[in-house]
């Protein structure tokens, strides 16, 4: 009985052909962990199409003119990020203890945890340099006109940004509730309770009552570890989305140019 061929094997099964410059076509162990890679990568994209979300994001057309004052938006999301990543490893530590608890915590990650206080540093640091490269993107913004049509709402989503880092400092500077902290945060909440209309009630909900306690310190760490990061991880997502989708603006000393078309047309 003849014997019968062996089907063809589908081309994902074949092995690929030698690369050129390959001694013998034999592939290097490190050729093999590069295609064991582009595997994975191919395996990935075929199941969730990211590389075209990642040429959209990446690959899009810029301004001529664009320079160092562009880079304002993402150093303040870097410095985010990090304030994200260091406030997770304190708050493995901290304990929100209004009696003693949420002090000598603070005082153990500062002085005997390893690398704590360069970390609680870069936490406390990095707070101040993120409000100031916030302020600086949106001057940056304004003075560059980038708050104009069709941008009028990603200038908005900036603003709410602004507003929630602001909140961010504001509950944080409780946390450590040393007696700076703690005097400096009535004297906030109680300009806060002079507002109009919703002064008094703003000035309840951060107190969580009357008067200051437990459920203030509870409420200011909830606000600065869940609430506000939610927010503006969310909003931030939005921000970059209308960056991608709406482009950059050339800086205002650039000349804009008509297309080759229209000015021969007009000449």
């Amino acid at each position: 009985m003849p014997k019968l061929p062996a089907p063809p094997l589908p081309a994902a099964l074949k092995a690929p052909p030698p690369r050129p410059g390959d001694e013998n076509g034999k592939a290097t162990p490190l050729d093999h962990a590069a295609e064991a890679g582009i595997t994975v990568v191919d395996w990935v994209d075929e199941r969730t199409s990211l590389t075209g979300a990642a040429r959209w994001l990446m690959f899009r057309k810029v301004p001529q003119g664009t320079n160092w004052f562009y880079t304002l938006g993402s150093a303040t999301m870097f410095a985010f990020l990090s304030q994200a990543v260091t406030g997770v490893i304190l708050a493995m530590y901290y304990r929100p203890d209004p009696s003693g608890g949420a002090y000598e915590s603070v005082r153990y990650v500062t002085n005997d945890v390893f690398l704590g206080q360069f970390v609680r540093g870069m936490h406390k640091w990095g707070s101040s340099v993120m409000v100031i490269l916030v302020f600086l993107h949106m001057g940056r913004t304004f003075f560059f006109g980038a708050y104009k049509y069709p941008r009028e709402l990603n200038w908005v989503i900036g603003v709410v940004l602004l507003i929630l880092t602001m909140i961010m400092s504001f509950t944080g500077y409780l946390l450590p509730f040393d007696q700076r902290a703690y005097w400096a945060t009535v004297v906030g909440v109680n300009i806060n309770g002079t507002g109009p209309l919703i002064g008094p009630y703003l000035s309840d909900f951060l107190r969580g009552g009357s008067e200051f306690g437990a459920t203030t310190l509870s409420r200011f760490y909830a606000i600065h570890m869940l609430l506000v990061p939610g927010a503006i991880i969310a909003l931030i997502g939005a921000h970059l989305y209308l960056v991608t989708k709406l482009g950059t603006t050339a800086p205002p000393w650039q000349k804009a140019e008509a297309p080759d078309e229209l000015r021969e047309e007009l000449l």
